[in-house]
């Protein structure tokens, strides 16, 4: 039995490697260096924290506008299909920008330059991601109750692009912007090669109302209603998103102008942050099969929580470092709870909308972090994260509570 049971398996990875990861990882990578890259160049341009805190709410307030209409042409047209192109046009506005910063390296044509390919990259990249999504939830429920292990090895993916990619792109940033942006221009056009192996995924009837963002999202927030479980751990995690968030957006100034470190340091909290993931997720692949979602993830609730509190008043850049990477260790692994549950619970004809919804109220916070970075006084930043952090322990304390009887969550 075993013996033809092994080679099916290899057979089964090494699509999956070719169709979903290779994809996946080249798309992160570049994510990642564009998500966290670009402030660090506003930082370093303009020296403002207000900038600082206006360019992460600019990179976020277009991608949140995108997601309905993300969601519904993915549903549409297919995941492979969006993927490609969104991939192939970050890499066109990637590349005019780097023209841009070697013509003009200083200035305000500079700043607008940054500022604009915050605003670009961010919605091109939202497109890219749900079609990654939508592709990966489908090989999530061709593998039937290993749905977690796919999905535990996307988020590993992802972790491992953050793991690498803030600390790529702050040494890039020493060589020039031009160099970092040429080099994530070339990882967007991988991603677009590589996305033309995604499989086809389901695509809505020609008669459904998906090519509109309002229609599409009113149709994952039907869906979103309809399932309980996946609306009470959205609940609780995008409360838990606004102190991750506020972590993001204010992560420069804590770094550069309280604890007087270089930018390159802020690139290294989140690589540490994502190795501490990648562990997390590895562990909870294995901690899943045994106890099942609902241990897990109030466990990592519980850590998410306590490691923000703390963070909040950490005394020194070493401490704020640690601290960090606990609580994205902990958010790695609800991560996986999350991506699991909806992979199981979203109909395939509907999962490009119901993603887009879900994936837009979680990402609500992080716009608002950013205003709330640029509007509070760096001495003052403590204060108002540790607010957030108490709101995120409250969160989910009431979302596992919740789901703690709940059928989805008990397998």
């Amino acid at each position: 039995m075993s013996e033809a049971v092994t080679p099916r398996h290899a057979r089964h990875t090494g699509g999956l490697m070719r169709s979903i990861y290779l994809p996946r990882t080249t798309d992160a990578l570049a994510f990642a260096m564009s998500t966290y890259g670009i402030p660090l160049l506003v930082l370093a341009t303009t020296r403002s924290a207000t900038l600082t805190g206006a360019a992460f709410a600019l990179e976020w307030i277009p991608r949140l506008a995108a997601f309905g209409w993300a969601g519904s042409v993915v549903d549409r047209r297919g995941a492979a299909v969006v993927f490609h192109l969104a991939s192939l046009g970050r890499a066109l506005a990637l590349a005019a920008g780097a023209v841009l910063l070697h013509l003009h390296p200083s200035g305000t044509v500079a700043s607008a330059t940054v500022m604009v390919l915050s605003a670009t990259t961010g919605v091109l990249t939202e497109f890219s991601y749900i079609a990654a999504e939508t592709a990966g939830a489908a090989a999530g429920r061709r593998a039937g109750r290993r749905a977690h292990r796919v999905q535990a090895v996307l988020l590993g993916i992802d972790q491992t692009a953050t793991l690498a990619g803030p600390a790529l792109a702050g040494v890039l940033l020493l060589a020039g912007p031009p160099l970092m942006l040429a080099v994530i221009t070339a990882l967007s056009l991988l991603a677009a090669l590589l996305a033309l192996r995604t499989p086809h995924s389901p695509v809505a009837p020609a008669r459904a109302p998906t090519g509109r963002s309002g229609a599409g999202l009113l149709t994952g927030w039907r869906t979103i209603r309809s399932l309980p479980a996946l609306g009470w751990l959205v609940t609780g995690l995008t409360l838990s998103n606004l102190a991750t968030g506020l972590l993001q957006a204010a992560g420069p100034v804590i770094v550069v102008k309280h604890f007087g470190h270089s930018t390159t340091a802020v690139g290294l909290v989140w690589s540490a942050a994502a190795a501490a993931t990648l562990f997390s997720v590895t562990l909870c692949r294995f901690a899943l099969d045994r106890l099942g979602l609902w241990p897990v993830g109030a466990a990592c609730a519980a850590l998410a929580s306590l490691g923000c509190l703390a963070a909040a008043q950490a005394p020194d850049y070493r401490s704020y470092l640690v601290l960090v990477a606990v609580l994205m260790a902990g958010e790695g692994g609800m991560t996986v709870v999350l991506r699991t549950l909806r992979s199981r619970l979203i109909p395939p004809e509907k999962f490009g909308s119901t993603l887009s919804a879900t994936i837009l109220i979680l990402l609500l916070p992080f716009p608002l972090a950013g205003v709330l970075t640029a509007l509070t006084p760096p001495d003052a930043l403590g204060h108002v994260i540790t607010v957030c952090a108490a709101l995120q322990t409250l969160g989910l304390f009431c979302a596992f509570a919740r789901l703690r009887t709940d059928p989805a969550l008990r397998t």
